[in-house]
Parts: structure tokens; sequence; C-alpha cells
């Protein structure tokens, strides 16, 4: 599962025409950009030289190591939400989204639908997300797309298979235009009541399917048709814990690893021994060895021997499968003096020319020099182009303590555009116009600036209240450029 980090956290009719499966259809043309499309990064995926980004406005592409990019968004036809899974196989793109919703005020996770581009983006078929219909009596029913977002996707010769929260684990059954539920252990389909049918990852590793749940992780060798199943409870060296939220497999020349992120389903299933961890196994998931307890772990990837994971506390990188681990220090990209200050790490990426893709909530960073420097890419309009103003706040509304965590934990950016080097004042005041924050930054490269950021406090380092706040952006030797922020906590 890719954390969906945005604050916007069905037996389905379909027809089928000449083998192509599509419920609506879309005509675009790619789309140049400077960055990806949104700045909350959910997914990186590297296929023939070519990363893939899904963001939180929609889906990027970059073949020349983030000099151009090329990108399909909401308006070309991508469901709603951002990109909650993504997968490609034989040059067909296949997404899902999601996002949140609020229902009897409180802010649920729905899925924005499912769809693929078989012309690298310039077209997309759109499905709803699959849900069941009413009258289903065989098994217990998702009748709603709420509570029932795609998390995680995978493409095999034959099949699409999604997994979800409330609609489970489901695959594409092309010639019944339909999405049929699989369970991992025979039973009807009960997500309510039953964890192993509550789905959270699914990799496809050329051989075997494998799922993740909130039971443990499952393997099949026939296309689901029949599984095995590893929990913490059912084996002498056990995963930490049943709920699986990421798999991936390492494949080098002489090993073979499938890697887990392993949350433990305490609250649910009652057995107090199960913890958060990394866990591996190099016999197909009969034994496994768990590593980094304790880390919240979100994705995977590799270039031979090592591994390097996405956790809420940076990247992890081992050099030797595991055995030995390091961390990526905070993402500074000296050419722009531009910092990433999320250290919660959403997905990573190895990709050609030794290169590290790394995406959070705050953008995406790569290096090609194992960490020693990075570049960062970030989506932003351009400030007083095309209609647009002098300056605005990158997000807004700004959460500063996201899901209850620390002030420093997200940032808002102040956006506009410097002609020369020269000094800049940011002062921020609250809805009566009195000052509550001053930044100063040195503008070292003229052209597009987005910093100071604000952590959402006051000059007495105070966290401060909800509301609609006023900054106020004086460059020297320039101007002045007014703005508003909301801060929602």
């Amino acid at each position: 599962m890719k954390r969906l980090i945005f604050l916007y956290w069905i037996i389905m009719s379909v027809s089928v025409t000449a083998g192509q499966w599509h419920e609506n259809s879309y005509r675009l043309s790619h789309n140049v950009s400077q960055g990806p499309a949104g700045n909350g990064i959910i997914n990186l995926l590297i296929r023939d030289d070519v990363l893939y980004v899904g963001g939180d406005e929609g889906m990027a592409m970059t073949e020349d190591l983030g000099q151009t990019w090329f990108r399909s968004t909401h308006e070309n036809g991508i469901g709603k939400g951002g990109v909650s899974a993504l997968d490609v196989r034989d040059d067909i793109i296949w997404i899902a989204t999601g996002f949140d919703t609020l229902i009897d005020q409180e802010y649920l996770p729905a899925g924005g639908g499912v769809g693929y581009s078989e012309d690298r983006g310039e077209s997309w078929y759109w499905f709803k997300q699959p849900k069941d219909l009413k009258i289903e009596e065989s098994y217990k029913p998702t009748t709603t797309h709420v509570q029932n977002i795609t998390y995680d996707l995978a493409v095999t010769e034959d099949a699409v298979w999604i997994a979800s929260f409330g609609g489970g684990l489901r695959k594409f059954i092309s010639d019944e235009n339909r999405w049929q539920v699989v369970t991992v252990d025979g039973y009807p389909f009960d997500a309510l009541g039953n964890l192993s049918h509550r789905a959270f990852s699914v990799i496809y590793d050329g051989e075997a399917l494998w799922a993740g749940t909130a039971g443990g992780v499952h393997k099949s060798y026939d296309g689901g048709l029949n599984w095995v199943t590893f929990s913490h409870q059912n084996q002498d060296q056990p995963i930490s814990g049943n709920f699986i939220v990421a798999m991936a497999k390492q494949k080098t020349a002489t090993r073979e690893l499938i890697w887990a992120a392993t949350w433990p389903t305490t609250t649910e299933s009652g057995d107090e021994t199960e913890f958060k961890a990394v866990s591996k196994s190099e016999d197909g998931g009969l034994t496994w060895t768990t590593i980094l307890k304790n880390e919240s772990a979100h994705n995977f990837a590799f270039r031979d021997s090592i591994a390097y994971i996405a956790t809420d506390n940076g990247v992890f990188m081992s050099p030797d499968y595991g055995k030995t681990w390091a961390i990526y220090p905070i993402i500074y990209d000296a050419k722009i003096n531009r910092t990433l200050y999320d250290n919660e790490i959403n997905c990573v990426a190895a990709g050609p020319s030794e290169s590290l893709w790394i995406g959070t909530s705050d953008g995406l960073g790569m290096t090609l020099d194992n960490g020693l420097t990075w570049s960062i890419f970030q989506a932003h309009v351009i400030p007083g182009e095309a209609g647009e103003p002098k300056t605005y706040a990158c997000p807004n509304p700004f959460a500063s303590l996201p899901h209850g965590e620390s002030s420093d934990d997200l940032r808002c950016r102040f956006v506009y555009h410097a002609n020369h080097v020269t000094k800049v004042k940011v002062s921020i005041y609250d809805f009566g116009l009195n000052l509550v924050k001053t930044l100063n930054y040195d503008v070292a490269s003229p052209g597009l600036q987005a910093e100071p950021a604000w952590n959402g406090t006051n000059d007495l380092g105070d966290r401060v209240s909800n509301g609609v706040y006023f900054y106020c952006v004086k460059v020297t030797g320039e101007g002045e450029y007014w703005g508003k922020v909301m801060l929602v906590n």
C-alpha cells in the first residue's frame, strides 16, 4: 500500500469493443511540464528506463532523468483523486486513484476507479471503482466506493489484480466483462468480518502471485485458484505482523528474496506478540527474518544486492540483502537551495544511470551519487504568468500537524519569482493583521522561488490557531506581493 498523503485522501456495467476494455475513453495530448503531476508523490515505478510517477494530481513520466516530463491529469480523463496504485506491462499503463470524502463529519478514503492507457497516457479508458450489486447473495457485497480504495495493482500475463480494503482482492475477467472477487482462504467474501479479505498489496513476480492482506502474506502459483498463507501465527519463523502494507521481490544472479512491510493487527487479532517491522524470506515464504523493528515501511526498491526501503523516518539502504543498514540524510538541492521537509518517504525507485528516486508529500528527489547530492522536482504554477497571482502558498489549505504529528512534519511554501540575486522577507499576519511570524531568505539564483517555508508556528515557536492568514513577500529591489493561506490542524 502506498500511503495516500493528500488532504482530499461493483459488478460494473462496461462495454468491450474489439477486445478493448473501457467504460469511458478520453483523448488527450501529452502535456510537457517542468515537474511531476502534483507534489504529493504516492507511487514510483521504473520500466525500461522510464520513470512513472503517481502523484496527487495525476501521473507523470520522464525518460531523461527529469529534464522533461509528460503528464496526464484529471482534466485528461484520469479518475478523481491521487494515483493510489500503478503498474506497467507490455507498454500498457494501469493506474488506480483514491481520495478522501467527508461522511458524517469524518474524512474516509474512497476509490476513484481504475484505468489503463495503451498509448503512453495520451488516451485513457476508465472504470468506476469496482463494487458489488446490492442483490448479491453468495457473499457480503461491497456496494460503495467509500472505504473501497485500490491500494495496489498488479498485471499478469492474462489478468489485472487490484487490492483494496473494502473491495478485497479482485481480478478483472475480460471475457466476462467484470471484476471477480477472489478470497485467499476459499470462504465467501466478507471484508468486514474476515481480516484476510481486506487486501492492501499485490505483486506478480513472474511465477507466483502474492497478495498482502490484514491476515498475512498469501501466495498462488495458479492464478489465484489456490493459495498458501504465511501468518505471524502459523510458522516457527514468521512475519512480524499480519497487516501487509507492501511487498516486493529482489532477484539477483544468486539469490531471490521476498520483502514485506509487516505491521501488527493486534487491535483486531488480539495477538500482542505481533509487531511492526520489515520481514524478508529467501525460501519462498517458508521462513522469515525480521529487520528494522518498529519502522513503518511503505515501499521497496532494489539494485542487485542493494535494497532501499521507504519509511516514516527516511530511506534505509542495505548493500548486502538486509544485513547492514544506513539511512539517507535530509534531501537538499544545493542548485536551487531547497529542502524536502517531509522525512516520511512514501515510495522509492532505483533507476537508470545509478539514479535513486524518492517520493514525499513535499515533492520528488533524485540522486546520482548515492545521496551525496540531490535534485528536487516539484510542480508549481509559474507566478505572475497567464493570469496567475504574483505569489501563492503551497499547499493551501495547509495542515501543520498532519495526523497529529509534530509541526515540523509538513511546511507551507511561499512561491514567487525573483529576477535577481537578492534578499526576501516574508511577514505572516493573522486575520486582524497582527504580525505572527517573520521569515528571511537569501535568493542565490534568480527564477522561480519556493522558499522560505512556514511550519505553522509564531516567532516564539508556538503553534498558531486554525484560520486564514495573510502574508507579504517583500523582494528587495523588486516589490511586495500579498497572498493568504488557510491553516487547518
